[in-house]
């Protein structure tokens, strides 16, 4: 596995995106506070990352593995 930060990774999809913190707070069903401590965290719970990407429509799981991984 990568050292990917996980929060950084839905950040920057959400900027590619154009889209708010409110937008996913909504979507995900948490408060905007808890958002922005998402950013922050390194790793995340699995379930709450398969909600962001069926969101995002972006397969965040896949950005954390290598090819090197599949060994």
């Amino acid at each position: 596995m990568n050292n990917v930060n996980i929060g950084e990774l839905i950040h920057a999809e959400m900027v590619r995106q154009n889209r708010s913190v409110n937008w996913l707070a909504k979507e995900i069903y948490c408060e905007k506070s808890n958002v922005y401590k998402l950013f922050r965290r390194k790793s995340i719970d699995l379930a709450q990352v398969m909600r962001i990407s069926e969101v995002l429509g972006h397969n965040f799981l896949r950005d954390c593995f290598t090819e090197e991984d599949e060994d």
